[in-house]
């Protein structure tokens, strides 16, 4: 088995896996399979569902299902398979709530997976799924990323081409051990990552696609940052807060590209408060 480093050798993780099975659920006439860990109680209103970064599995939440689960809510962490266009990705998300018989649900999203969560919030808003939002590390404009000529023909390129790829947006300069600790813990699953999975993910997050403000700005939003060096430069940052101004923020000191894995206590402070909000109201 590919993991090996401190986080999938943890006590923790070995325990989370061995407590929340993972499911394969096949979605629409094309047979497109998911996998979800599915935690907590099945009577706490609408759930959380975590949706991971380019390199992310489903699995690199864990230590919010695990967290989470125990004051109560119930989350769900998902892994798409290949999907080439936004259209395509929210057909089968909501193919998936409805499998899973969810109504409405809140979504916490990491880079990718946050620009995915706000493009379902649009794709939805005539018929809302979606009962508001996280972005942890996220973007509303994939013209950030210098890929887009490129990005028809992720699909030709072989797997190590497109790791490269994927890895030079992770490099980052001063990391204390928990940091260190999560980028292997990332890079052992973007190793796990099957050439389609990979030349998509690319493809959705380099092809020219930007969220509409007017679309999603009404809903609940949590935003939560690092002040540290990440993937993200601080004008990608402010540009998303221009798109969010009555979001509330979670400014972490640091923590790098997947705060969710290296302060993982602080990001489930910030998620508690933000799930908070809704108790009353489901």
């Amino acid at each position: 088995m590919w993991s090996s480093g401190a986080i999938a050798q943890s006590e923790e993780y070995v325990s989370f896996r061995g407590s929340v099975p993972l499911k394969k659920i096949t979605i629409g006439d094309d047979g497109k399979t998911w996998q979800v860990y599915d935690s907590g109680s099945r009577d706490s209103g609408s759930p959380l569902v975590c949706l991971p970064p380019i390199a992310g599995t489903a699995d690199i939440f864990f230590k919010q299902c695990l967290a989470l689960s125990v004051r109560g809510y119930r989350v769900l962490a998902v892994e798409w398979p290949a999907y080439w266009s936004l259209k395509e990705w929210c057909q089968g998300f909501k193919g998936l709530l409805d499998h899973l018989n969810l109504e409405r649900v809140h979504l916490f999203g990491a880079a990718l997976g946050g620009f995915l969560a706000q493009k379902f919030a649009e794709h939805t808003r005539s018929c809302p799924r979606v009962a508001s939002l996280v972005l942890c590390n996220s973007f509303t404009d994939t013209s950030i990323f210098k890929y887009s000529e490129e990005s028809s023909a992720f699909w030709l390129m072989p797997s190590l081409v497109l790791k490269r790829l994927v890895m030079t947006g992770l490099e980052m300069g001063k990391m204390d051990q928990q940091m260190v600790d999560a980028t292997d813990f990332i890079l052992e699953r973007l190793e796990s990552l099957g050439h389609a999975e990979l030349a998509s993910r690319l493809t959705l997050t380099c092809a020219p696609a930007h969220v509409e403000p007017q679309n999603v700005n009404d809903l609940p939003v949590t935003i939560i940052d690092v002040f540290d060096e990440c993937a993200l430069t601080q004008e990608v940052r402010e540009e998303t807060y221009k798109f969010y101004p009555g979001a509330k923020m979670g400014h972490l000191k640091s923590g790098g590209n997947f705060p969710y894995l290296s302060r993982s206590e602080e990001v489930n402070l910030y998620l508690s408060i933000h799930l908070r909000n809704f108790e009353s109201a489901i």
